[in-house]
């Protein structure tokens, strides 16, 4: 097994990795900005290094910088965790060519699923079903007026390099769509270098399902079950919980059976998510792949009892999958509630200093928490602080659980969104685990 791994990332992810890691013998190395410096990761860590500002350009997106310290530690592995770097191609690349190991898929995998087109083409050819749309590029706003029109609206309208909602918006008129496309061609080209759309049918009342997959070097692809991932604000996840209460054991098995074979149709290897959209008939549709740890692993890990950090070590090392199919099972049912630093109304960051903070204990609760009472959250960074993990035999005492865990939960000194998460909670369709992706939108939006 490796001995040292660089962590390139920080907050939470950076802290689990270290977990793990810890616990498997290997040293910790930690990169952090002039903004973390104080950062519960940079404490944990084996060894930590500055390497720049708090501006994220010019620190965790800094790939000379994160390879050079590579080099000094003499880090056999790098970890990327999710976000910044972690499904960057050049950087995977990049370590690579130094002889370094990258705690993930090949460069070629990640750029295969990099861009949301040449996902679709690939997984059409391996026979995963897509949904509706655009397989090239849409040069103007006429020649995506004139495809809404051929398929019907509403539609919705994507960059194929987009992430977190950018570049992202439903339109459901001519008028809508001539005003979308330009903006959001210039918010894709500013954050991820490219500016190309392309349009898909919505799927109306729709269910975000993922399968958790892990594939090793010697052949190997098996998948850990499904999560629902369907509570969002502004494209970006709130609730996760496994397994999904909407799909039927035999849509579970034609769902983690296509998603295995879209790992094989790109030779995947590492952990990695197949996203579904899921209609009320239970017809689904690939959405996109996630060549990286996903932010809502917990859930997964709790009902399977899998670390998919010490997987993700394990594959990168080379070893050979001890895991078998038949010998996964779901026990009981999770639910992750992502912390923000942010207005509850508004959805807009919160940043400040935490004057306090109390957690609540017991052995249903799992925290993933990045910050400390005096902990200073800057505008630099994603306002996710913390995840709250519940686990319970039953979907209904996951439930419960998490209503519990939530009236003891207190930050103080900054606005969060624990109010929207106890709001979401004693919605009736939540505890029916009634959440399609419009659920903020029917049950929280609609009445402010």
């Amino acid at each position: 097994m490796f001995k040292s791994v660089l962590i390139a990332n920080r907050g939470e992810i950076a802290r689990r990795i270290i977990k793990t890691c810890k616990r498997m013998n290997i040293r910790t190395i930690a990169v952090y900005s002039e903004a973390d410096a104080q950062s519960l990761h940079v404490k944990e860590a084996d060894e930590a290094h500055l390497i720049g500002p708090a501006r994220v350009n010019e620190s965790y997106l800094n790939v000379d910088r994160i390879i050079e310290v590579a080099k000094e530690s003499k880090a056999e592995a790098i970890h990327p965790g999710y976000g910044l770097l972690s499904e960057n191609t050049d950087f995977a690349k990049r370590i690579q060519d130094e002889g370094i190991t990258f705690v993930g898929p090949d460069s070629y995998a990640i750029n295969q699923m990099g861009s949301k087109l040449t996902a679709r083409q690939t997984m059409e050819k391996a026979g995963v079903p897509i949904i509706p749309g655009t397989n090239d590029p849409i040069p103007t706003a006429e020649e995506a007026k004139a495809f809404a029109n051929k398929i019907s609206y509403p539609v919705m309208l994507k960059a194929s390099h987009g992430g977190g909602g950018i570049g992202m918006q439903i339109v459901n008129s001519d008028e809508e769509l001539e005003k979308a496309f330009e903006s959001n061609a210039r918010r894709a080209e500013q954050f991820f270098g490219d500016g190309t759309m392309f349009i898909e049918k919505v799927i109306e009342d729709a269910h975000h399902i993922e399968i958790q997959l892990l594939a090793d070097h010697h052949g190997n692809v098996l998948h850990l079950f499904d999560r629902e991932c369907s509570i969002q604000r502004r494209h970006q996840k709130v609730i996760e919980e496994a397994p999904s209460p909407l799909i039927t054991e035999e849509t579970r098995q034609k769902m983690a059976d296509a998603a295995i074979k879209a790992a094989k149709a790109i030779d995947y290897k590492n952990a990695g998510t197949i996203e579904f959209l899921v209609d009320e008939n239970q017809n689904f549709y690939f959405l996109e792949m996630n060549t990286r740890l996903q932010v809502e692993h917990p859930v997964t890990e709790e009902i399977t009892g899998v670390d998919l950090v010490e997987q993700q070590l394990k594959v990168a090392y080379g070893d050979e999958l001890s895991l078998k199919q038949e010998d996964l099972l779901i026990q009981g049912h999770s639910i992750e509630a992502r912390i923000y630093a942010e207005d509850p109304k508004t959805f807009f960051p919160s940043p400040g200093t935490i004057t306090a903070i109390s957690l609540p204990e017991d052995d249903f609760i799992r925290h993933d928490i990045a910050v400390e009472a005096n902990y200073q959250v800057t505008p630099y960074y994603d306002p996710m602080i913390a995840k709250l993990i519940v686990k319970g035999n039953s979907r209904e005492e996951a439930v419960a659980n998490l209503k519990k865990a939530l009236n003891h939960y207190k930050v103080e000194g900054i606005k969060t969104n624990i109010p929207l998460l106890n709001d979401i909670v004693d919605i009736q369709a939540f505890k029916e685990g009634n959440t399609r992706t419009s659920f903020i939108q029917e049950h929280i939006l609609i009445n402010k």
